[in-house]
């Protein structure tokens, strides 16, 4: 651990100079002018080291359901100042929590205005390699010369559509507070995370299998000759939404027409009709939200509703991923506050699993913002090649009865 602590430090310290966004920071003056991202040469991160006080390491790193709260003490918060109506605020920050005898736990905070999953997946990776080889006593800068160097070019970012005119527009709009707008109590949201259970479950390739076959032997009745895209993102969250909206309402106490929405964040740098470098460092992606009656997915056929929901949004964001760009916003906080629907955070094509910073593979990884996000979240399967684990936190006995309705669900495939 010795070697380790100053390590994971340094390394992180080469590794922001070349993701150097990340130790900036957001202005966000008075309206009606708009924010933006500062940096400067001596610009830095919050990086705690902390040693766990309470907290089982097996436990924290399992599958089964474990306390929400219990993981709020390994994520840092991230800092904020005002002055004279300028307010700034900090884009990642960084936690090394010690559990002696067992291992550590690497946290992170991250404002997502200064980079995707993709770009922040990035970072990751090139913290890794520096840190793996420099652990290993070879050249410091050999895990930066493994990967391709960040590229910050905004030019590389096309938008004839003036669509950052128009989103800066949608979004003064919702800092103007509402006259019926309620904000939760900081006491209220303290009470709903000790009241919430996460836990992760596992869909792997044999069951993705079952249950697109399941799909297509009821698609031609339900829609004809249409085609399906059934890929294992559309066939893992298709079967998830039913889960998680049968799970809220079991009882049928919510209006049968009500409508749904499944919203996710497609990666953009490969579905636009320009090239883009792979290494772009920012932000480049979609929003997709799917639609779906909800007496369509709590029926017997909810699966195969889900999916055709899901697929054709995934097709509509291949084809033109900007497509409505200029109602995001809305569309997002309308999702946002509202107990109708639910987001995806993370992705299954991240490969987070793969990240060895000197001394072998993660144990587990955990979105712990679910548990305030009304999200679920996805990653790829650690132990299953192939697989996709499904992050969900709820009230115990809701957990209880989303694991019932997930094994039985997958239980007749």
């Amino acid at each position: 651990m010795q070697a380790i602590l100053p390590n994971l430090k340094r390394s992180l310290s080469l590794t922001l100079q070349h993701f150097f966004p990340f130790a900036g920071r957001l202005a966000t003056p008075p309206l009606p002018a708009v924010p933006s991202l500062e940096y400067a040469a001596e610009d830095s991160i919050c990086f705690t080291i902390a040693e766990a006080v309470s907290g089982d390491f097996k436990n924290l790193g399992g599958y089964h359901p474990r306390m929400a709260q219990d993981f709020h003490q390994l994520v840092p918060v991230l800092q904020s100042s005002t002055k004279y109506l300028l307010k700034h605020e900090s884009l990642l920050a960084v936690q090394i929590t010690v559990f002696p005898h067992f291992g550590i736990c690497i946290g992170f905070t991250l404002r997502h205005v200064v980079a995707d999953g993709r770009t922040f997946n990035n970072f990751l990776k090139t913290w890794a390699a520096v840190s793996s080889s420099t652990l290993a006593k070879t050249d410091e800068n050999l895990g930066l010369n493994q990967l391709l160097v960040a590229s910050h070019d905004r030019s590389s970012i096309k938008d004839p559509h003036r669509l950052q005119e128009i989103l800066l527009k949608e979004w003064k709009r919702t800092q103007i507070p509402q006259k019926d707008s309620v904000q939760p109590s900081l006491s209220k949201y303290h009470q709903e995370i000790q009241d919430m259970t996460r836990a992760t479950f596992v869909v792997g390739p044999k069951e993705m299998e079952k249950i697109k076959k399941w799909i297509l032997a009821r698609s031609d009745q339900l829609f004809g000759s249409t085609q399906l895209l059934l890929s294992p993102y559309v066939i893992t969250c298709a079967f998830v939404w039913v889960c998680w909206v049968k799970t809220q309402w079991p009882n049928n106490d919510h209006p049968k027409e009500s409508t749904h929405y499944f919203g996710f964040i497609a990666g953009g740098i490969t579905r636009l009709n320009y090239s883009v470098p792979i290494t772009y460092s920012g932000n480049c992606v979609g929003f997709g939200r799917s639609e779906a009656q909800r007496c369509n997915l709590v029926g017997e056929s909810g699966v195969v509703h889900a999916a055709k929901a899901i697929g054709n949004t995934i097709k509509r964001l291949n084809s033109d991923l900007l497509g409505g760009a200029e109602n995001w916003i809305s569309e997002w906080d309308e999702m946002r506050d509202s107990e109708l629907h639910v987001t995806v955070t993370g992705s299954p094509k991240m490969d987070l699993y793969g990240l060895d910073f000197g001394w072998g593979r993660p144990v587990k990884i955990e979105e712990v913002s679910i548990d305030e996000t009304r999200s679920i979240s996805l990653c790829e399967s650690r132990e299953v090649n192939g697989g996709i684990e499904i992050g969900v936190c709820f009230p115990k006995p809701k957990l209880d009865l989303f694991s019932t309705l997930f094994n039985k669900g997958l239980a007749p495939l």
